[in-house]
């Protein structure tokens, strides 16, 4: 383009010169000359560099080439490996959804034990000696962690700990809160997860743990002296046999919460007094009754052998003293009936003597069908107030619900209460009344028996004396 410049630049300053300027347009034109060949020099030049570059740039595009070539080949390879990672991520994706259900309950499987784990743990009195036991457990139990190996061994260790615990009887020193509400130290002895007693002070009893504060606390009440004795003697040496509880502390809680006969009678509300009332006008009656036919007993086989004695030798008189030092006991009023009216016949005689025999019965049965009522009445009073407690449980219910079982405690208490009171007097009261009749029927028979050895013995000195 240059070059181009040039030309038209001497054209026009030749066109326009004027031959008065001839030598200056010579000069002009050798330097015009002068420069176009020096543009022409750098147009080579130009040009040359041109070339060069365009020969650089064709090298250089055609090596671009075989690098988009090598490019596009690693592109395919790339291409079928990212298919072949797709499918295996695909594959990998169906089997995580497989495998992530199964961590999801192992996951499950492994905070249900630690959950019942850490319930074993509460429950159990040797958490009052490791207490550090719980905490070991607490990351576990976080829902948003998987437990690793690490503490899943810990919790083996854990369960081995406590079947080996389950398993000892061992006397130590340790630390329990006595029944004033004082930390004490002393011998503790532990006898698996049954039973633990203490041995203080020349005091010995049972110890109770608590779950929430996981401590030892000896109960409020002492066992009774035989026990006592026992636990002394094992944790001395001497015996090797003790007291276990095997319900788990129910029945050690028994020593300290075991209601009396006054708590007892409050529970089964107001059809409880008439009941009571019952069992005591029965025990005055059942006394008296007692008292009454001890005294009307005796032994008439030996009064009956004088009496026949005497009247075989006609001494009717002197049997007549010996009835009479036995008067007041229904036999002898009968045999003194019986001789009275020895000169009368047979029959009047056997009839004056039945008649003898009837006076002394209202006696012998007095206050007898009272006490049969009295053993009657009890359990239908007790089945009455059973009635009465279901009808007040059921109507908590109503008004509350059951989801609180204590608030149905005092209508169910009432109502077997009751009818163990009812019960407890009316089968003392029958198995009494039962003997008395027996009794009352022994007496009756030996008065029948003894009249009839009479009649038969004046009626044989009639006949020895009608000879």
């Amino acid at each position: 383009m240059r070059m181009i410049k040039l030309l038209v630049i001497f054209f026009l300053s030749a066109f326009f010169s004027t031959p008065a300027f001839g030598q200056d347009m010579r000069a002009a034109s050798r330097k015009a000359k002068a420069e176009y060949e020096a543009a022409l020099s750098e147009a080579r030049m130009a040009e040359e560099r041109i070339l060069t570059d365009r020969r650089a740039l064709q090298s250089e595009v055609a090596r671009l080439k075989k690098t988009v070539k090598g490019l596009e080949v690693s592109i395919n390879a790339m291409g079928k490996e990212t298919k072949q990672l797709q499918e295996k991520e695909k594959k990998l994706s169906q089997k995580w959804a497989k495998e992530s259900m199964n961590f999801r309950e192992l996951t499950g499987v492994i905070r249900t034990v630690a959950r019942d784990l850490e319930t074993l743990l509460r429950n159990s009195q040797f958490s009052a000696r490791y207490k550090e036991r719980l905490t070991i457990l607490s990351p576990v139990l976080k829902k948003e962690r998987f437990p690793g190996m690490d503490e899943i061994k810990q919790m083996v260790g854990l369960f081995f700990q406590e079947m080996a615990l389950t398993g000892e009887v061992i006397l130590r020193k340790g630390i329990f809160v006595d029944r004033k509400g004082r930390e004490k130290e002393g011998d503790i002895l532990t006898i698996g997860p049954f039973t633990a007693a203490y041995h203080d002070d020349n005091e010995v009893g049972f110890l109770r743990y608590s779950e929430d504060r996981q401590r030892l606390y000896a109960l409020s009440a002492l066992p009774n002296w035989p026990v006592r004795r026992s636990l002394r003697r094992y944790m001395e040496g001497i015996d090797d046999a003790v007291s276990v509880d095997f319900s788990g502390g129910a029945a050690l809680r028994q020593i300290t919460h075991k209601p009396g006969l006054i708590e007892k009678c409050r529970q089964g509300g107001p059809i409880v007094w008439p009941i009571l009332a019952i069992g005591f006008f029965a025990l005055i009656l059942i006394i008296e009754r007692i008292i009454v036919l001890k005294r009307v007993h005796f032994n008439a086989e030996r009064l009956m052998e004088k009496v026949n004695t005497l009247a075989t030798q006609g001494k009717w008189e002197e049997c007549q003293n010996i009835v009479q030092e036995q008067k007041g006991r229904p036999v002898s009023n009968v045999l003194m009936a019986g001789l009275a009216s020895r000169g009368e016949d047979r029959e009047t005689l056997e009839s004056i003597m039945q008649e003898g025999i009837l006076k002394e019965l209202p006696r012998l049965e007095r206050f007898l069908p009272t006490l049969n009522i009295m053993g009657a009445i009890a359990p239908l009073l007790g089945l009455l107030g059973t009635v009465t407690g279901m009808i007040n449980t059921f109507h908590v219910i109503t008004l509350y619900g059951t989801g609180d079982p204590r608030m149905m405690s005092g209508g169910i208490s009432e109502a077997l209460v009751t009818t163990m009171l009812g019960l407890s007097m009316a089968i003392p009261i029958m198995l009494v009344h039962t003997f008395l009749s027996r009794r009352v029927e022994h007496i009756t028979g030996d008065m029948e028996e003894k009249a009839v050895t009479l009649v038969n013995i004046i009626q044989k000195e009639k006949l020895n004396g009608a000879r």
